[in-house]
């Protein structure tokens, strides 16, 4: 079993009462993650910087780590990235 392991910045939004998630930008290091989304949050006030691995066979998501929040990111914002 192969395992994909990607680093990216997420922005949400709150939609009529609903979390939405829209941009997002891969990042080869976490620290570049986590300088970048500390960036955007600036403008987008739910960012956060996330560590996604993935089943390259399958296309499962086996695990989502939230390596920094900025801004008014949700309780239930990790329950979101499962789809």
């Amino acid at each position: 079993m192969s395992y994909e392991d990607d680093v990216l910045v997420q922005t949400s939004v709150i939609k009529r009462k609903r979390l939405g998630l829209e941009e997002r930008q891969l990042d080869p290091t976490e620290s570049g993650a986590l300088k970048r989304a500390e960036a955007i949050a600036g403008r987008m006030p739910r960012t956060a910087a996330l560590r996604i691995v993935v089943d390259d066979e399958t296309g499962e998501l086996e695990s989502a780590t939230i390596l920094g929040q900025f801004g008014e990111v949700p309780e239930d914002f990790a329950l979101g990235l499962t789809g």
